[in-house]
């Protein structure tokens, strides 16, 4: 096996005497999909927040490309190369499609200078273009952002994401709220995303995450109490149990 992409040793979260994360370890290989699934409660956005830097863990460790960035600031994650959205969708709706993306792309490059030499907006217009491309928004960059569909506004959200580049993306519920032929469109992107990135997301969706993912974590009271393959999860006794219930459709 190739050396992991992000490990996570011993992770865990307290909020006072609440203890949302205890124990959680994990090795994540790049270019892959995992999916990390559970109850509700079940410490899922507890560890995106971990692992994105907007909580710092209680105890354990995170190592990224074979750094430690446990105590690191949440604004360096997206500068070593981790980008997250977010279950609610996270973006201006006032701006363009392409002014959303072009806001990021620029604070990326200057975090604490607004202002920037009219040179490098040609530069920045082209990373937000790339990004609308990548995501299937190309010919809607001029589209005020609010006025896009809920499946093009997840979509936006992770254009957003992807002009830092990052080499891990965690997508939190990228299909919430999404009808049938837009989680089609969803799922056809992340795999396309997959191609050159390792991809961690939350999802409820069942059938998606067992013909999406390579490998699925599942999280129960903060613990993982299982992680393997998708075949070997949905044949889990545990997981079936606390988890996916006696739903042979798991849908």
């Amino acid at each position: 096996m190739s050396t992991p992409l992000l490990t996570v040793d011993n992770i865990g979260r307290r909020f006072g005497g609440f203890i949302a994360l205890e124990g959680v370890t994990a090795a994540f290989e790049a270019n892959k999909v995992t999916a990390v699934i559970g109850p509700n409660g079940a410490g899922k956005s507890t560890l995106f927040n971990v692992l994105s830097g907007v909580l710092p863990p209680s105890t354990g460790t995170i190592h990224f490309r074979g750094q430690n960035l446990t105590g690191t600031p949440q604004h360096r994650f997206a500068h070593l190369g981790i980008s997250r959205s977010y279950q609610i969708t996270n973006i201006f709706p006032e701006l363009s499609a392409h002014e959303n993306v072009r806001v990021a792309a620029q604070a990326f490059r200057s975090r604490y200078n607004i202002l920037i030499n009219r040179a490098h907006l040609g530069e920045l217009d082209a990373k937000a273009e790339a990004a609308l491309d990548a995501v299937g928004l190309a010919a809607k960059g001029a589209r005020t952002a609010k006025f896009l569909a809920h499946g093009e506004q997840r979509a936006l959200e992770i254009a957003v994401a992807l002009v830092a580049n990052p080499a891990l993306l965690l997508l939190d519920e990228p299909t919430a709220g999404m009808g049938p032929e837009e989680t089609r469109d969803m799922v056809a992107l992340i795999e396309k995303l997959a191609r050159d990135r390792t991809i961690l997301l939350v999802e409820h969706k069942m059938k998606m995450i067992l013909g999406l993912s390579d490998r699925i974590l599942v999280l129960h009271h903060g613990r993982v109490i299982a992680d393997g393959s998708p075949q070997a999860i949905q044949a889990d006794t545990e997981v079936r149990r606390v988890y996916l219930g006696q739903n042979d459709g798991y849908a």
